[in-house]
């Protein structure tokens, strides 16, 4: 190759496209060994919803783990045995509710960041849920709504380590 040719590698049409990509690549990397993973629960009875939930979280938070729970009392389980970080909870279930699942938790892990999910969307029930310091994520779900309450999430999480 002479000095006046271009410089053509695969993809890369210039050094300098190369250079940028070699950077971001690099950047890229150092961001994801520096990313904490957490656990994440998630309760609904619903294994279409908890589908849903599951496949967000690993759209938004690949490099995170994923616990399944169908009821309060395999959440309550969960929780104990799996250092759950992060809880994810559907209000309508049979049994105990939603909201009396994250009392449950609150007792439990204070400070643990929770997010009571539903379609019920009620003064009172976003209400009780802000009362047990729980964020609540409306459904239909959506990446941009469980990427808010994760990033929060995580940023709580980062300071109280």
């Amino acid at each position: 190759m002479s000095q006046n040719e271009p410089f053509h590698c695969g993809r890369f049409k210039s050094l300098k496209v190369l250079y940028t990509f070699l950077l971001k690549s690099l950047a890229l990397k150092l961001c994801e060994t520096n990313q904490m993973q957490y656990k994440v629960l998630v309760v609904d009875d619903s294994k279409l919803a908890r589908m849903v939930m599951a496949s967000a979280l690993r759209r938004i938070r690949p490099e995170w783990e994923l616990i399944e729970a169908i009821n309060a009392d395999d959440a309550v389980e969960a929780i104990s045995s799996h250092s759950v970080d992060i809880a994810l909870v559907d209000f309508n279930m049979p049994g105990i509710d939603g909201l009396e699942l994250v009392a449950k938790i609150r007792k439990a892990s204070p400070t643990m960041p929770v997010a009571v999910v539903s379609a019920n969307v009620q003064d009172e029930i976003i209400g009780r849920a802000r009362e047990l310091n729980a964020a609540f994520v409306a459904k239909p779900l959506t990446d941009e709504a469980l990427g808010a309450f994760l990033s929060g999430a995580a940023l709580r999480l980062k300071k109280k380590k």
